[in-house]
């Protein structure tokens, strides 16, 4: 998830950078067909997994290059809204995009077919920012509901993500309106025998979230939605400090998992670690080399993640997973860093059997 533009709005009033510049939304949706008896489709996402965003906009196929550098999990960016108001998302905001078998089915199928799956992404900062992101522009917790459960039926998807940052997630009103939104899914999906899980890719510190993401995760408990993912976003901090990116990736989640153990207060200490996902961003971020996420980190965090059990690595974004522009702080298509092609993809695979690397 890129960011555009040098800073992320959050709930305390503090300037930090933000995320993704492209982002989309979803429409309707059709039945599906009969999938194959090894496809993933509609089945539950394993307890650990890769699944680095995927610039949806780009036209390339997110099958070919999931093959390519032998993912088989992505996270599809961005779904949203093409005006505000509207109730309708497509794909990037595109109304020639909507939810549908037409607009990467395809893909998704061979990615299910293969073992995989996706994970559609609502949001992200350009959506986040112009009141394009599915709760901020409908008013009706009822229709949220049915796009999120579209996208379930379209594609047999079994999680959705929620990018909130910048306006949205201090947007109170859609904030409450999406976790109303996620509630009436999940029942929708217990009814149904689905498996819907749904996680939040929020921003953070290098010692947690900010008071808004607090409050946003609160307000789901409150309605009774259960977010199964806290993604945290650990790049673009903007403090004009210089990082060590794998150590600050440490401290966030660290501080996530006290901020989950007191919303969750029931939860043991492993299943609050298992609620947590990590999004880096290989190479120079949008800030520069002060922000630079190394091959080294990428090791350091793979292990950590292995360690303590979280739920999901990912990473900004898989077009970037190369070494094209070194020198070249937050390119859309390549890391800006050294690095051999697909290096933080395999580097991260072994993440989701378990396996240390070295």
């Amino acid at each position: 998830m890129r960011r555009s533009g040098a800073f992320r709005a959050l709930l305390t009033g503090a300037a930090v950078a933000a995320v993704s510049t492209a982002l989309v939304a979803f429409a309707g949706g059709g039945a599906n067909a009969a999938a194959p008896k090894h496809s993933q489709a509609g089945k539950p996402m394993p307890a650990h997994v890769v699944a680095p965003y995927f610039e949806a906009w780009t036209g390339e196929s997110p099958a070919a290059l999931a093959a390519a550098s032998g993912n088989k999990y992505l996270t599809l960016a961005f779904l949203q809204t093409d005006a505000p108001g509207s109730c309708t998302a497509y794909w990037n905001g595109d109304t020639t995009q909507p939810i549908a078998k037409a607009t990467f089915g395809k893909d998704i199928a061979t990615i299910q077919a293969r073992g995989g799956n996706v994970i559609p992404s609502f949001g992200g900062y350009s959506a986040d920012t112009t009141g394009t992101e599915l709760a901020d522009s409908c008013t009706s917790v009822d229709a949220i509901a049915q796009v999120y459960e579209s996208l379930v039926r379209t594609y047999g998807v079994s999680r959705i993500d929620l990018d909130i940052e910048a306006d949205s997630i201090n947007n109170t009103a859609g904030v409450d309106r999406r976790n109303k939104a996620i509630a009436k899914v999940q029942r929708w999906a217990h009814r149904n025998g689905r498996s819907v899980q749904f996680s939040y890719t929020l921003p953070s510190f290098t010692t947690g979230l900010a008071a808004s993401g607090v409050a946003l995760l609160q307000n789901a408990v409150d309605n009774g939605a259960k977010v199964d993912v806290v993604n945290i976003m650990t790049f673009d901090y903007w403090d004009g400090l210089t990082h060590d990116m794998a150590a600050d990736t440490k401290t966030a989640a660290a501080g996530l998992h006290d901020q989950l153990a007191a919303l969750y207060p029931s939860k043991s200490d492993k299943k609050l670690w298992s609620m947590i996902g990590v999004t880096e961003m290989p190479g120079i971020d949008d800030y520069g080399p002060e922000e630079t996420f190394t091959t080294a980190d990428a090791v350091t965090v793979e292990n950590w993640a292995v360690d303590k059990g979280i739920n999901t690595l990912s990473f900004w974004a898989l077009q970037r997973d190369n070494g094209g522009c070194v020198g070249t702080a937050g390119a859309g298509a390549c890391s800006g860093i050294a690095q051999d092609t697909w290096y933080f993809s395999h580097t991260f695979q072994p993440f989701a059997h378990g396996i240390r690397v070295h």
